[in-house]
This record gives C-alpha cells, structure tokens and sequence, in this order.
C-alpha cells in the first residue's frame, strides 16, 4: 500500500513539475567502454519510475504465484486435518461399540494430522492389543514414542498396561519403577504398580507404594488396608518358604511395634507358626493379641495350638468369659480345650451352655463324642439326632 501511495505521488509531481522544468530538462551522460547513453534529466527520472513499475509487477507475480502454492499446500493438509477430526469421532462411537478392529483402523488413518496425534496412537496401539494383534499394538506404540518428545509418560504408561496385558509381569515391573521414578503420585501410575507388584511378589515395594496412594486418593480406605494385609502375608509367605519358623519369627521381631499390633497379622502369624510345627510362639502370639484386644479370630486358633502349656489357653479363656461374658464361642471353644485333656464333665457343661445360647452342628457332635465317654449313650445319641436335623434344616439339599 505504501509503495502504491508513493507512486502516485510521484506521477502527480511528474504532472506538475513536469510543464515547469520542460525548458530546463538538463542533460546526462553515461558512458562505458563502448556505449555512450545520452538524455535529459527527465527522461532518466521518466526510466528509472518505469524500470521501478517492472520490478514491482514482477514482485506481485512472484508473490501471487508463491501465494498460491502456499494456499494448496495449506488447502491438504487442512483436507487431511479435518479428515483425522472424522475418523477420531468415528473411532470414540466404535470404541463404545466394541469394535476394536474398526477403532485401531480409524485412529491410526492420518493419524499424523490429527489434533491430538500421539493419544490417536496410544489408543490405536490399545485398540490393537485389544484384538490381540501385538505386532500392530507395537507399531503404534513407536510411532507414539516418535511424536511424544518431552512428554514421554502417557506413552510408557501405555506400554505397562499392554504388558499386563499380555503377563509380561517382570517388564512391567521394569518400566513402572522408571515411571514412579518421575511420577510417584500419578493415579494411573500407582494402579499400575499396583497390579505388576502383586503379580511379581514385590510386597516390600507393595508397602512402599501405599502412603503415595493414600495422598492421591487412589481407591478407598477398606482397599489400601487389604492390599496391606495382603502384602503383609506375602511377606510371611515369603520368609516361612525361605527359612521356615526361625525365618518367620526373624521377620516378625523385625516389624514396628504397631505392626506387630495389628489383630488380622496375629491371626495370620499365628496360623503361620501352626503350619511351621513352632505352637508355643503360636500360643504366646495368641495371648498377647487376647490382652490387648479381644477378637472372635485369635479365639478360633485356640483348639489348633498344641502347646506344652495348655493351662495358659484355659485360663485365658476363662478370663475372657469373665471380661465379655458366656459368648456361644467361648464356651464352645473351652469344651474343645477341655476334651483334649479329658476333663469330660466340665468339658460337657461347656458345650451345653454354648448350645443353650445357638445351635451349632458341631458342639452337637462334639458333646455327643463327650457322652460317649461319660457312658451316656441315650444322651449321646439325642445330640446326633439334633446336629442332623440342624444340620438337614439348614442346607435341605444335603
């Protein structure tokens, strides 16, 4: 627009002045080796405004021509631009369709033009794994990695859940350590972490994951506290298959005195030391949980601990009738502690006091077995009858 005005201006002076200086033209001489060029003044200004008007005409064909190579390369790419919007959309209503093999093929078509080209290939790459086409799955998941740059997690992120997907555990595990690494507070990261750890074992790492999923709030309080127990037992699991009882007991002493607190770790160390043949830890480890909190689970193991010293468990018993009252289990479980130490009568008032408060099919038959050995066949032999109709009233299909 400028070079338009100053043109304009230029005529118009030429219009002017021109009249003016017609008597005055002046005279100019440009000489070379073999040309002379002789004009007037204003014959040169005259050429150098034509030779101007040249070169601005030439200008605006060129930037024309150049102009409309950029509108048709713009014009594709805009063509290809709306087409990957297309197939996107199409893909989310396939997706929800289930019709995995129709999403992959609408993700991954211009999918290098598409708003958002690495997410279009992530979930192609998924889309993929979906249908169990690993060899797909991993080209879209390169091609993903090409395009990410700096922001390289949505991509790994998707690489452990396509492992998972197809149990490749440990290198799961792998590439989840890397990411808590950079992301130890991603929701999606400690899920992640959550199903690699357990399938491999890491129940230390398990541990170690829970405060980060707390503060992120992933999942609820009752799950974070089961996948605590959980790791807690692997980790017996662990030390009892390593070293056994002494194993155990060392890994027990090595636990936070809060730890060792814990009612559902007691029940499960407990059943632990039965299975490794060590009741007399079993028995100490069941009393120490009974001084501290009373619960129905510490009171079950009582009949399985074969100790040196079974006195300790009656007595406990009794102090726990005497604390929380003549509960059917206590009694039940007293009668059980009695017959092992054919103390037969009192041993039969237990059960009788359990069964005066429920009926249970098995204080039936364990104060049938009693009678028998009190001589009371008659008695004995009610008891029988009244487990097996217990027994028929409850499961009628048996």
């Amino acid at each position: 627009m400028l070079k338009v005005l100053v043109l304009f201006l230029l005529l118009i002076a030429g219009v002017v002045l021109g009249p003016m200086i017609a008597g005055h033209q002046g005279y100019v001489l440009i000489q070379t080796d073999n040309w002379n060029v002789e004009t007037s003044v204003t014959g040169l200004a005259i050429i150098l405004i034509l030779s101007l008007l040249v070169i601005l005409f030439i200008e605006w064909i060129l930037r024309r021509v150049f102009r409309t190579g950029a509108r048709t390369r713009g014009w594709f790419v805009g063509r290809k631009r709306r087409s990957a919007q297309r197939h996107t959309q199409s893909a989310l209503m396939k997706l929800a369709e289930g019709d995995y093999k129709q999403v992959e093929k609408l993700l991954s078509k211009n999918a290098d033009h598409a708003d958002q080209p690495v997410a279009n290939y992530l979930l192609a790459a998924e889309a993929a794994q979906q249908r169990g086409d690993e060899v797909r799955a991993n080209q879209h998941l390169e091609r993903a990695s090409e395009l990410s740059e700096n922001d390289t997690i949505p991509v790994e992120i998707t690489r452990v859940r396509l492992q998972l997907a197809r149990n490749e555990d440990h290198a799961a595990r792998h590439g989840i350590d890397r990411l808590l690494e950079v992301a130890p507070r991603h929701p999606e990261v400690l899920r992640l972490a959550e199903q690699a750890y357990i399938r491999t074992g890491a129940w230390g790492a398990l541990l170690d994951i829970l405060p980060s999923m707390q503060k992120s709030q992933v999942n609820d309080e009752a799950h974070r506290e089961a996948l605590q127990q959980q790791a807690w037992l692997g980790m017996m699991n662990q030390a009892m298959a390593d070293q056994g009882s002494e194993g155990l007991k060392k890994w027990w002493q090595n636990q936070s005195r809060k730890t060792r607190q814990e009612t559902a770790l007691q029940v499960a160390m407990a059943e632990h030391l039965i299975e490794c043949d060590d009741p007399d830890t079993a028995q100490s480890i069941v009393l120490e949980g009974l001084k501290r909190q009373y619960d129905d689970r510490l009171v079950l193991l009582m009949p399985r601990i074969k100790s040196g010293d079974p006195q300790s468990l009656e007595k406990a018993l009794r102090q726990q009738i005497k604390q929380h009252g003549a509960t059917p289990l206590l009694h039940s479980t007293l009668g059980q502690m009695l017959m092992r130490h054919g103390e037969w009568q009192q041993s039969a008032e237990a059960f009788q006091q359990a069964l005066a408060q429920r009926p249970d099919a098995f204080d039936y038959a364990w104060l049938a077995d009693v009678y028998d050995r009190l001589h009371r066949p008659e008695d004995a032999a009610q008891m029988r009858r009244e487990g097996l109709l217990l027994t028929l009233k409850t499961n009628p299909n048996a």
